[in-house]
């Protein structure tokens, strides 16, 4: 791939790569397959390890991943990727960038941007974190012969090492448009700088008035500014709001030219305390030869309170007719497509992830756990017991979970082999609030569905138009999703939990 355009994907001769506003000519047997998932269907965080600040990009029918390595500020020394070639199978690439490459970076090694042009892959990143312009770093560019590098520093000295507009040089982001000029879009301490890059990728432009830095800054920006184009219109996305607060989030703007003026629309992604907090610093993909798009984005777990424990996750996004960005909602899927079981968490119970199912082995109370906090909501699964005469089942509303039987306040609803169905509460003790019979084949898999709005509980298996248990109860209102057995083994898919419906 050497030549790059932007503008909306058109299904010809050859397929359009338009990747953060990045566009490429591929011939109809390099363009990759087009998922057209929901979120991450195989789970978000959808790679290991703490991570943030991810930019994406497909080189040559693979999408690739480069984040910031989120640990403390002097451990931020190198740069991982990681690329899949369906969004759902994921390969790390370690240190792609280090430290030792770049004599002039020291530490805090900062939201990467990709892209390639000319058969040279150019990796943007910003290090040491200046806070005045006597001190030495800023925004640098390294470059490599192939995605995963390794990116070699291509100046020797930063290429933005200055505070212009009151814009400290870091979290940039680089875009190419129609007629192949590159701008990069950069800045934090709430105020935003495009400046254009030469067509070696490795020095700036000047605009038509002779100025160089050009301020953007749109209202509520805090960093991590993003462009892309689809339909001849420019999208400027940023984040607002503390990076280790929970009012991270991501809010956008339109314009019919890449410099502006940029006015913010809406907030577009925000925390949602049923699933996680400090949503932000993102980057787009667009599916090859489609009008899917994807954002992408790290954020918090719910119950981690250190600012570096950040992870990747991808949603979903959809336009309306007249070109805007609908509200991004954080979904809660897991297939365990691609084989391990990220965010879930274990009590009790020997559990492994793969062909597609997430097993435990025969365990008297052992359960798997997501980090949502729920309160009302739609929780599905496919529920097998593979050996025992228990149950296996779906937890809710979980609290203060432990190793043990009934070791946690929350509830469970099940089905054992013997056709029995089962709803009760537990808090060190059990209590059966329902049970009922149907007839089924042992071994069998079933699709079990609990919801939940207040001190209303239903329970479906199979038929989901008509609950096999519904009870009031109003015990406990709020808590984590799970998976459990009871006397037995069992096997668990397609975990998807959402508002109630």
């Amino acid at each position: 791939m050497t030549a790059r355009t932007t503008g909306r994907l058109v299904a010809k001769s050859c397929a359009l790569l338009l990747v953060g506003g990045l566009v490429a000519m591929l011939s109809p047997s390099a363009a990759v397959a087009a998922p057209e998932y929901s979120t991450s269907e195989a789970g978000n965080p959808f790679v290991d390890g703490w991570y943030a600040d991810p930019d994406i990009e497909v080189y040559d029918g693979r999408y690739w991943v480069f984040p910031t390595t989120s640990k403390g500020y002097f451990e931020q020394t190198y740069l991982d990727a990681f690329s899949s070639t369906d969004l759902i199978h994921w390969t790390k690439h370690s240190n792609v960038l280090t430290t030792a490459n770049v004599s002039w970076a020291k530490y805090a090694v900062w939201a990467p941007a990709p892209v390639e042009r000319n058969g040279k892959y150019y990796l943007y990143f910003a290090a040491n974190d200046i806070q005045n312009n006597s001190q030495l770093g800023g925004i640098g560019v390294a470059v490599a012969d192939r995605p995963e590098g390794p990116y070699k520093d291509a100046l020797g000295k930063p290429l933005i090492s200055q505070f212009h507009n009151g814009a400290q040089p870091i979290d940039q982001d680089v875009f190419i448009d129609d007629d192949g000029q590159a701008y990069m879009y950069y800045g934090g301490w709430h105020h935003a700088n495009v400046v254009k890059l030469n067509p070696d990728m490795t020095s700036l432009g000047t605009f038509a008035d002779g100025s160089t830095y050009k301020e953007i800054t749109p209202d509520n920006y805090t960093e991590g500014s993003y462009m892309f184009k689809r339909n001849g219109k420019y999208y400027l996305m940023w984040s607002e709001g503390a990076w280790t607060g929970p009012d991270y989030s991501v809010s956008y703007a339109m314009s019919d030219s890449p410099t502006g003026p940029f006015r913010k629309i809406d907030k577009v992604l925000a925390q949602d305390p049923a699933v996680a907090k400090g949503s932000g610093h993102n980057s787009v993909v667009n599916v090859p030869g489609t009008d899917t798009w994807y954002i992408v984005y790290h954020r918090r777990p719910l119950s981690e309170t250190d600012g570096n424990h950040r992870q990747l996750a991808y949603d979903r996004m959809h336009f309306n007719p007249d070109g805007t960005i609908r509200r991004i909602g954080m979904q809660v899927k897991d297939n365990f497509a691609d084989g391990n079981a990220l965010g879930w968490k274990t009590y009790g119970g020997s559990w492994s992830a793969g062909e597609g199912r997430y097993r435990v082995g025969h365990d008297l109370g052992g359960k798997a756990l997501l980090d949502t906090n729920f309160a009302d909501f739609t929780y599905e699964a496919d529920v097998a017991v593979t050996s025992g005469g228990g149950d296996a089942g779906l937890t809710f509303r979980v609290t203060r979970p432990s190793v043990g039987w009934d070791s946690y306040s929350g509830y469970y609803a099940g089905i054992s082999p013997s056709g029995k169905v089962v709803l009760g509460r537990a808090n060190d003790s059990w209590t059966q609030l329902g049970a009922t019979q149907m007839s089924i084949t042992p071994g069998s898999t079933h699709r079990m569905r609990v919801t939940a709005v207040g001190s209303s509980i239903k329970v479906f298996v199979d038929d989901m138009t008509t609950p096999k248990i519904a009870v009031t109860d109003g015990t406990y209102r709020s808590g984590a999703n799970g998976v459990r057995v009871f006397d037995a083994a069992g096997s668990f898919d397609n975990v998807a939990v959402s508002p109630p419906r």
